[in-house]
């Protein structure tokens, strides 16, 4: 690995592009190095994972919001959407908008965590896309994934966005572009360009996950690919973007991440050196927010030592700094201890979270946020006796590089009624790569089969696993294959009307 110094530059000083993170990004994307076999084996489980989620959100208002206005805009050429038939071809951006909303509307596929946080797999969307638009292989769409992975994670790895309430989705419209730039073997200076405007274009605010949390979750990280792609159409005739984006002196480090005299060290592979960080992500065993997978383990362990719930006197999980602040009680969100929130605040509340988990002893996508089952009245009693605390142990573990030290999970204190103190504590999720029951292929499959159980026919489930299976050898013009059409009534009755027609 190489490590790119990145700082403010004053616009009196003359910083090449050679040495702006811009470059760096678009030379690791130009390189054309092989991809290991185990990083396409992992690519595989993605694509997987990826379809498997989008499939049991199809019916979902978001998701038929996003799918109507993709449908507005098709193409000869074009790229398939979720659900519609494999004929159906839309402009690749907004294919891109609408299979990222699908992908993204159950928070429930994979995840990396380091200085900042993201969804990897958002990559997945914009480059399978333009791949499909542009007739490329399912060689070129592996390599192109491997580069999206590999920006994204290390970004993530050293440019912390939340503490300055911008949404991580700015690390994910540079990786796009740049994965997209990789399958369509594009030229260093062009991928440069297109990476520049994908971050401009997709800089935002963290309002998006506080408060009242709408669905504009789900819709930001396909905003997010959709842009990318738009990003390298504009490079590609030629049209240049704010430069330097990063370093400039009224650009993104200077005046929205930690100012001026703020330096990073952000990893990069060296020429020649195989992109191999999808390796070091995670995907989730079950749909909530990602820092909620091991302690959804733990309270599943926890209840047949605890007993009658009805006998709890408080509950309080001890910590990392970002699980407190962000689905805990540090996070100071009113909504988060609200019955009557949304399933989007919901995914965002530990409290409920493990309320919830307590009591069902596991999790499920859809059954464990219906407002009904939010309104429980021994749910909403146990719910609003659990709080958390910030531990300076579980955040040292949280940041570790070290992947044994590594943690995402907490300690938990039960206190009972009747005095006695009942304590666990749980590390890694069961299904992280180090956890007791990691996710494999199989794995992966049985999430697909699962949650596209009555939406997706048999014949077309086996018919796109053995498609994304046999993704290398999937040749020229052939991608269109990796996709699954749905009966029109498991796309539910949602027919959101807006400027334009659904049709």
């Amino acid at each position: 690995m190489t490590m790119h110094e990145l700082r403010t530059w004053r616009s009196a000083e003359h910083l090449p592009r050679q040495e702006q993170l811009a470059w760096t990004i678009a030379r690791v994307a130009a390189d054309p190095v092989e991809v290991e076999p185990e990083v396409s084996e992992m690519i595989i489980n993605r694509i997987i994972d990826n379809a498997a989620v989008a499939a049991a959100s199809l019916a979902r208002r978001p998701v038929a919001s996003a799918r109507a206005q993709a449908l507005c805009h098709p193409m000869r050429r074009g790229a398939t959407v979720f659900g519609m038939p494999h004929g159906t071809r839309i402009s690749p951006e907004w294919a891109a908008w609408a299979n990222g909303t699908a992908v993204r509307e159950l928070d429930f596929h994979d995840t990396f965590l380091a200085a900042d946080y993201s969804h990897p797999a958002d990559n997945i969307p914009p480059i399978t896309a333009v791949a499909q638009h542009c007739g490329l292989s399912g060689g070129d769409l592996i390599r192109g994934i491997a580069t999206g992975y590999e920006i994204q994670v290390n970004l993530v790895r050293a440019i912390c966005l939340h503490e300055h309430k911008i949404d991580h989705i700015a690390h994910l419209g540079p990786s796009a572009a740049a994965g997209i730039g990789t399958a369509l073997k594009l030229p260093v200076d062009v991928i440069y360009q297109a990476v520049q405007q994908a971050l401009h274009v997709t800089t935002t605010t963290r309002q998006s996950r506080k408060g009242e949390i709408s669905s504009w979750k789900a819709y930001a990280p396909a905003f997010a690919g959709k842009m990318a792609v738009e990003a390298v159409d504009r490079a590609l005739r030629g049209e240049s973007a704010p430069s330097p984006a990063w370093e400039g002196e009224d650009g993104f480090v200077a005046w929205l991440l930690s100012g001026p005299e703020a330096r990073y060290r952000v990893p990069f592979p060296a020429r020649g050196e195989p992109k191999r960080a999808i390796l070091d992500t995670y995907t989730k065993e079950h749909s909530a927010e990602y820092q909620s997978q091991a302690l959804i383990d733990l309270a599943r362990r926890m209840r047949g030592a605890i007993g009658d719930l009805g006998q709890i006197a408080s509950i309080v999980i001890h910590t990392s700094h970002h699980t407190h602040h962000v689905i805990g009680t540090g996070a100071n969100d009113p909504q988060k201890m609200d019955p009557e929130a949304s399933r989007e605040t919901l995914d965002h509340s530990i409290m409920y979270i493990f309320a919830v988990a307590l009591e069902d002893g596991g999790w499920h996508h859809e059954h464990s946020y219906a407002p009904e089952r939010a309104r429980r009245p021994s749910t909403v009693a146990l719910w609003h006796k659990i709080s958390t605390l910030e531990d300076a142990e579980w955040t040292r573990r949280y940041h570790a590089r070290d992947p044994k030290e590594k943690a995402f999970g907490g300690r938990v204190v039960v206190a009972m009624k009747d005095g006695r103190v009942i304590t666990d504590e749980l590390a890694l999720a069961d299904a992280h790569p180090d956890g007791a029951n990691p996710f494999r292929r199989e794995n992966y499959v049985a999430k697909f089969l699962t949650l596209s159980e009555g939406i997706v026919a048999p014949a077309e489930q086996q018919r796109f696993l053995d498609a994304a299976e046999n993704l290398a050898d999937i040749p020229t013009d052939g991608l269109g294959i990796l996709n699954f059409s749905v009966d029109h009534a498991q796309l539910g009755n949602h027919r959101p009307s807006g400027l334009f027609d659904w049709s």
